[in-house]
């Protein structure tokens, strides 16, 4: 009896959060399709300008979740600038929960409305939301030889041209860091190691393609490129690592803290060639390897837990979170409270989904 109740209070945790995060969705794509109906005859930045607010209120709602909700810790490293800029991000990739690090960053900069992500594929298919990220200025990428170089760039140039704030966010390893998944380590070390390149033992070889693409198409229109290491602190045992933690531990509270050295680089420092780039990015994840074997094994325990330099604790006030969690939970309750906001909701489940799959089929 007692197992079950503490199993109960622990699945509770992320119930809330999960319940509200979903259950707005409808609510936010209706919101965004009136103004995208109303924008139709309107220049074109007034439609990006909303549609980046519109983003921010929903990603606040989220940071809400993940950042006061779980009383994470946020500890920062590094130089973030205090002001938005137009930025290529690149982190490691280790989590579900890295996605909203990326959030994490840009509010403290009032940049939230314009991050935009390299996302795999697969996602596109995600109901409402693989739609609406296209949208708002995501771009779907296939890996290794099915990667659509001529589609990428087109989107970028056309993001470009239309002056749209980019904070565009890139894993380029690819796929997640598992210390805990040999066999894909051990690939990612062979082929570094059959190229010349350092063998790398806590992130995995990063991959070019979409970071030099990206690069190239917005050079001039960049102000830097922010170097991104996270660790989720909590789940290492004795110092040894273990996965990171999925967003529904994340959201049961089972990361106390979350470490984030940000390392940023003016675009002049980064080589234009393709095959320079790759070992220059090769060389930065080598920085971050080095990093977190500090972190992890580094023998004076002064230095490990950390990063290098000096950290900041920074919290992010509620004032800037819950607005945007009770003004979209009012509406959805509000449409919730009649019979024909009820059908209007789940239809927009229904058939928003099924628009949403069919025009990702078209543009495929």
């Amino acid at each position: 009896m007692l197992l079950s109740l503490v199993l109960h209070t622990y699945s509770m945790r992320y119930l809330l959060p999960s319940v509200v995060l979903l259950g707005t969705a409808p609510t936010y794509v209706l919101a965004w399709g009136v103004w995208r109906l109303l924008s139709a005859f309107l220049p074109a930045r007034f439609y990006q300008a909303l549609d980046d607010r519109l983003y921010c209120v929903y990603q606040s709602m989220v940071l809400f979740f993940f950042e006061n909700y779980t009383g994470v810790q946020i500890l920062l490293y590094g130089d973030l600038p205090k002001n938005k800029e137009n930025i290529i991000y690149l982190a490691n990739h280790q989590s579900t929960v890295d996605w909203i690090v990326a959030d994490i960053l840009a509010i403290r900069q009032n940049a939230l409305g314009h991050v935009r992500y390299v996302l795999k594929e697969g996602l596109k298919w995600l109901p409402l939301y693989g739609f609406y990220f296209a949208q708002h200025g995501g771009i779907y990428v296939k890996r290794s030889a099915k990667f659509n170089e001529k589609e990428m760039r087109n989107k970028l140039q056309s993001y470009v041209n239309a002056g749209t704030p980019m904070y565009l966010v890139i894993f380029p390893e690819g796929t997640r860091y598992n210390p805990e998944q040999t066999k894909v380590l051990s690939a990612s070390q062979a082929f570094a190691a059959q190229r010349g390149l350092a063998v790398l033992k806590h992130v995995l070889t990063p991959r070019i393609k979409a970071t030099h693409v990206a690069f190239d198409c917005m050079k001039n229109y960049l102000d830097a490129i922010y170097d991104v290491t996270v660790v989720y602190e909590g789940k290492d045992n004795g110092g040894q690592r273990r996965e990171s933690p999925t967003m529904t531990e994340f959201l049961c509270k089972e990361c106390p803290k979350i470490h984030i050295h940000i390392d940023r680089i003016d675009k002049k420092d980064v080589p234009e060639e393709q095959e320079r780039m790759r070992r220059w990015l090769h060389g930065r994840f080598a920085v971050k390897d080095e990093m977190l074997i500090e972190f992890y094994e580094s023998p004076d325990p002064e230095r490990r837990k950390r990063f290098p330099g000096k950290s900041v604790n920074s919290k992010l006030s509620i004032k800037k979170t819950l607005p945007s969690m009770l003004i979209l939970s009012g509406l959805t309750a509000g449409m919730l409270m009649t019979d024909a906001g009820r059908k209007l909701y789940v239809n927009t489940w229904i058939y928003g989904t099924l628009l949403g799959c069919l025009w990702v089929t078209i543009k495929a």
